[in-house]
Parts: C-alpha cells; structure tokens; sequence
C-alpha cells in the first residue's frame, strides 16, 4: 500500500479528515466505485487496502455512507 493512502486512512479514522474519493468509496463499502476512482497502484493494493480497513480501522468509521458521515460528523462536534 503506497504511503500516502495509508496517511489519509490515518488521519481520517484519527481526526475525521475527509480522504479523498477513492478511499471514501472504499470506507463506504462501494468498490465498484472505488475500482472505477483508483489509480492503477491503488487498484493492484486493493485487498491490502480494504483488509486494512477491516482488520486496523475502527469499525464504526466504514462500512456505509451514513457511517462515514458520521464519523466526520463526531469529529466536527468535537471541534466546537
């Protein structure tokens, strides 16, 4: 998994900064989507990306798009 895909998943599950669509596609669950916005290393990482995000990553950050959101939802409360 190249590097910077790694930082974005860090900072989103640790800060709830938003990735950008190719992850979020990923957290959503929706890899017909995800496939469609990865670059060709992205797309070879595939399975090491989403086993990383299933075994590494907090379970309520992905899974869906209501969760997603309201994971960066939490984070923006927690700002005010």
């Amino acid at each position: 998994m190249k590097q910077d895909t790694l930082d974005s998943l860090k900072r989103y599950a640790d800060m709830g900064i938003p990735t950008g669509g190719f992850l979020r596609a990923v957290l959503e669950n929706n890899l017909m989507e995800a496939f469609g916005r990865a670059d060709r290393q992205n797309s070879e990482d595939m399975a090491e990306i989403v086993g990383y995000v299933y075994n590494e990553m907090p379970i309520g950050c992905h899974g869906s798009p209501e969760k997603v959101r309201a994971w960066l939802d939490s984070f923006k409360k927690e700002v005010k």
